[in-house]
């Protein structure tokens, strides 16, 4: 499919009026989560803030108008994601796998897996499969335009044999999203449900993901990036219009930097259907995971 322009100038003044809607957000004590949620919540959405700093979501929140809950959700904690899933009681609408960590060291969680990986991937991977029978519209994860730079090991996906390096885990861990969306969407068509799964990215957006990573100079170059308001658009537009599943939605400006909604292309890699097969399979393996499409 070529690349086809959503609307040249859709902002969040465009969105549909919510009122009904529950829309589930994860990372959004701040930053282009944050923003999200917030403007989710003016459009009339029911919005579930799972964060795993809940004060920090709280006060993200506080004063704006809309209908906001908030939940504990360490999405990198596979304990954390189980209990959140078999607790959370209500049908949901729209899933928001927004938490993602950058180029961070190398760490490990209670269950002895990479934290980066975790975070950006295992975490909403299981989150996603365990919420599936509660969700009726779509599922949205945030991608990065780094998964064209990754390379995914199937047989080490949790970096145990090769060298740590912060900046390619994230890249891989990008890269797993995006397939990770093909393969769900692919079981949900021939499963026969309407839920749908769209990846997002935001370009370059000034935010604290990257200020401790080298790559942060990039805050600091107007012309490669902007600011958390715009870097909100693509999720909103693949939480709320009409696209297509498994579309890759992302600025329309050059390299995908800057600008408005766009559906795009993700990178080759990430379009190989056998890849992301296989990938299922060996992230259901890894984890245990406890419900799959």
């Amino acid at each position: 499919m070529t690349e086809e322009l959503v609307m040249a100038t859709w902002t969040a003044d465009h969105l549909q009026d919510l009122t009904g809607t529950t829309v589930m957000i994860t990372g959004a004590g701040g930053g282009i989560g944050a923003v999200t949620a917030r403007e989710l919540g003016r459009a009339g959405a029911r919005v579930v803030l799972a964060a795993r700093d809940v004060g920090k979501a709280r006060g993200a929140m506080a004063g704006l108008p809309g209908d906001f809950s908030f939940q504990h959700l360490d999405v990198a904690d596979l304990d954390s994601v189980r209990a959140f899933a078999q607790s959370y009681p209500d049908e949901l609408d729209i899933l928001i796998n927004n938490a993602g960590v950058m180029d961070i060291p190398a760490a490990r969680t209670a269950q002895g897996l990479d934290v980066q990986t975790a975070t950006n991937y295992f975490g909403p991977f299981l989150l996603t499969t365990l919420l599936l029978p509660r969700l009726t519209d779509r599922v949205v994860t945030v991608s990065s335009q780094l998964h064209r730079f990754g390379k995914l090991d199937l047989a080490d996906l949790d970096w145990r044999t090769r060298k740590y390096n912060g900046l390619a885990v994230y890249e891989a861990s990008k890269l797993a999203v995006v397939l990770f969306s093909l393969e769900l969407q692919r079981r949900l068509t021939a499963s026969g449900s309407q839920v749908r799964s769209v990846v997002a990215h935001p370009g370059v957006a000034r935010t604290g993901l990257v200020s401790h990573s080298p790559l942060g100079f990039v805050n600091r170059l107007p012309f490669l990036v902007q600011d958390v308001e715009h870097g909100a658009l693509p999720l909103l537009y693949a939480a709320t219009e009409d696209v297509p599943g498994n579309a890759y939605i992302g600025p329309d400006g050059l390299f995908s930097f800057t600008g408005y909604p766009l559906i795009r292309k993700p990178s080759r890699a990430g379009q190989n259907a056998a890849t992301a097969e296989r990938l299922w399979h060996a992230t259901a393996a890894l984890l245990g995971a406890d419900a799959v499409v």
